[in-house]
């Protein structure tokens, strides 16, 4: 188990429901995905995130709302620029889930 944190240091992450517009491989990568993200911002956000091996059609990801943590300092993968990351699970055996709010959450949405 992983150190414990306190609620204040939990407070700070902004995890927030965007609607994946578009999903893309990124050559020269076999774990990431590029994805435009609308939180309802002036523009989309692009995001990468290793989730590639479970989605060999990436397409199926379009129109999904997901959670994503959205007040992370901006990386650098591949040569492109993350500003956020997705929320998922997976385990050992290979099972995988992404983290989708009820379709009636609109875009932009904080968890509180």
């Amino acid at each position: 188990m992983k150190e414990k944190i306190d609620i204040d240091i939990f407070a700070k992450v902004e995890i927030t429901n965007g609607k994946i517009l578009s999903a893309e491989t990124i050559e020269g990568s076999e774990k990431l995905l590029k994805l435009m993200v609308d939180f309802r911002e002036e523009s989309p956000r692009q995001i990468l995130s290793g989730i590639r091996k479970y989605f060999p059609d990436e397409q199926i990801l379009v129109g999904k709302k997901c959670l994503f943590v959205t007040n992370l300092e901006p990386r650098t993968m591949m040569g492109m620029e993350s500003n956020g990351m997705l929320f998922a699970l997976s385990d050992d055996a290979g099972n995988f889930s992404l983290l989708e709010p009820n379709d009636s959450i609109p875009e932009g949405t904080k968890a509180k």
